[in-house]
C-alpha cells in the first residue's frame, strides 16, 4: 500500500496532539503514515503530558518516499509549511492558518499524483485560515480547498467537480446537499439538479466502499416531509422528481422521508445512508451519537480524504487532554476505503 498522508491541521489546536497520541497508543498503525506539517510543532506536541511517554519516535523526512525505510514505532514528518514561530496554544494565528493551508495543499497533491493512497486531515481553524489572507481565505473549509486543488490538478473548472460532505460513524452515515453556507442560502440550494447530483455522487462513492449499491434514503426539507404539501411543496416539486430520476437510472433510493424519523430508521439498518438537505439537518444526528467515532469524508473528489469529526478544540489545546479516537477512526476508514479501491 502507498503511504497515507496526514495533514497537521492548525498548530495552535489539538491536531498535532491527536495525531501523536493516536499513533502512540497504537504504534503499529504508524507504519505507512507520514505527517505533512511543521517538525517543531509536532515535537512540541510530543512533549505534552499523555503523549511524551508513548512509544512513538519522530523522524524528519526530506520526501514522502523515505517513509518505507523507517523502523517500527517511528512516524515520518515532512516539513510541508512555512511557520516562522510556533503559535501560542489555543490562539487564532494567521501564520498557523497559512501553514495549515500549505500542509493540506501539499498532501492533496501527493495523493493526486499517485504518491500516497489517502489524505487524513487534522482540524483547521476557519478564522485562522481567513486571517492568513489569500489564497486560504477564499476557502470556507477543507472541502472547498480540496475541491480547488483537485480541479487545478485535472485542469477543470471548480464547478465541473461537484463534491459532497459525508459524516459517518459505525451507526449512521449522512451526506449533505449543501455544506458551509447560511441556512437561507442552503434552502435556496435545494434543487432537483443538486439533489440528483448528490444521489449520484453518493451512489458512486459508497458502491466502491461497500462493494454493492447503497440503499439511500432522502430526507424531506419540511416537517413531516411536507405532509402532502400542507407544510411546503419542495418535497413534491423539487425532491421527488430527483428521486424518480435517480431510480430511473438504477439507483437504490427512496423518499422523501420525514426528517425527524429517517435517521432512526437508518440507524436501525433500513438504509445505508441518509441524504440530508442541509448541514445541521444531517450533522446533528451523527454528532449526537458521539464525536469519538465520527469521520468526515469528502465524496466526489479524485482523491480519498477523511477527517476527524471535531474542530481544533482551542479550549484544551496544549493540555494533553485531547481525545484521539475520531482521528484514529478517520485513519482506519481511509485505509479500508483505499484498500477496497486498490
Amino acid at each position: 500500500m502507498k503511504p497515507v498522508v496526514i495533514s497537521m491541521g492548525d498548530a495552535a489546536g489539538v491536531g498535532p496532539e491527536i495525531i501523536l497520541k493516536g499513533l502512540g497508543m497504537a504504534p503499529a498503525e504508524a507504519a505507512g503514515c507520514v505527517v505533512f506539517g511543521d517538525v517543531r510543532a509536532l515535537r512540541r506536541a510530543k512533549a505534552l503530558p499523555g503523549v511524551a511517554e508513548l512509544p512513538l519516535a519522530l523522524a524528519e523526512l526530506d520526501m514522502l518516499e523515505q517513509a518505507a525505510q523507517l523502523p517500527p514505532r517511528c512516524l515520518g514528518v515532512v516539513q510541508a509549511c512555512d511557520l516562522p514561530d510556533l503559535p501560542a496554544w489555543g490562539r487564532i494565528s494567521a501564520a498557523a492558518g497559512h501553514a495549515a493551508g500549505q500542509c493540506i495543499s501539499a498532501g492533496a497533491r501527493a495523493v493526486l499524483q499517485g504518491r500516497a493512497s489517502a489524505l487524513v486531515t487534522a482540524p483547521i481553524h476557519k478564522e485562522a485560515m481567513a486571517a492568513a489572507g489569500l489564497p486560504w481565505s477564499a476557502f470556507p473549509g477543507h472541502t472547498e480547498l480540496l475541491q480547488h486543488e483537485a480541479a487545478q490538478y485535472l485542469g477543470r473548472p471548480v464547478q465541473d467537480l461537484p463534491v459532497r460532505m459525508m459524516l459517518a460513524n459505525p451507526e449512521l452515515r449522512t451526506v449533505l446537499v449543501s455544506i458551509h453556507v447560511s441556512l437561507r442560502q442552503a434552502l435556496e440550494l435545494v434543487s432537483t439538479e443538486r439533489v440528483l447530483q448528490t444521489l449520484e455522487i453518493t451512489h458512486a462513492a459508497l458502491s466502491r466502499a461497500l462493494g454493492r449499491a447503497p440503499r439511500m434514503a432522502v430526507a424531506g426539507l419540511n416537517p413531516h416531509a411536507g405532509e402532502g404539501g400542507l407544510f411546503g411543496r419542495e418535497e413534491i416539486e423539487v425532491i421527488a422528481p430527483a428521486i424518480a430520476a435517480a431510480c430511473a437510472r438504477g439507483l437504490d433510493v427512496s423518499g422523501p422521508h420525514a426528517p425527524d424519523t429517517v435517521f432512526m430508521r437508518a440507524r436501525a439498518g433500513q438504509f445505508d445512508v441518509v441524504i440530508a438537505m442541509y448541514h445541521d439537518q444531517g450533522l446533528i444526528p451523527v454528532k449526537y451519537l458521539g464525536l469519538e467515532q465520527g469521520v468526515n469524508v469528502t465524496l466526489g473528489l479524485p482523491l480519498l480524504r477523511t477527517s476527524p469529526d471535531h474542530g481544533t478544540a482551542f479550549d484544551i489545546a496544549g493540555s494533553g487532554r485531547a481525545d484521539s479516537a475520531s482521528f484514529m477512526a478517520a485513519l482506519q476508514l481511509a485505509r479500508q476505503w483505499s484498500a477496497s479501491a486498490a
